[in-house]
């Protein structure tokens, strides 16, 4: 069983819910919405590296648009591999929380 980092698993997370959306800024914005945290573009970057490099997402460039001055963007998608690792680790939390839910006092 991959163990992910809650980055990983945070990004991984996002780019399937993102699909065809998930590049850099949509990514940033998305985890500030669900998390309430402003991640720093070098971790989200260095955090889609590893990502790249573990075979759990790939990385492809787009057309070259006029509003971003001619630059392209780096889209992600999950890879099968990525997408079976993000349900183990689904899993794993199911596990590990269902065996304390009743124990911890729900917020009010």
């Amino acid at each position: 069983m991959n163990i992910l980092t809650k980055y990983e698993e945070i990004l991984l997370v996002s780019i399937f819910k993102l699909k065809d959306e998930a590049y850099g800024a949509g990514l940033k914005q998305y985890i500030l919405d669900k998390t309430g945290k402003d991640w720093n573009y070098g971790n989200l970057y260095c955090t889609l590296d590893q990502l790249v490099k573990k075979k759990y997402i790939t990385k492809s460039t787009g057309d070259p648009t006029p509003e971003r001055g001619g630059r392209s963007k780096n889209y992600y998608s999950l890879t099968d591999y990525g997408l079976r690792v993000l349900k183990e680790s689904m899993q794993l939390n199911y596990k590990l929380w269902e065996s304390i839910r009743d124990m911890i006092p729900v917020a009010e």
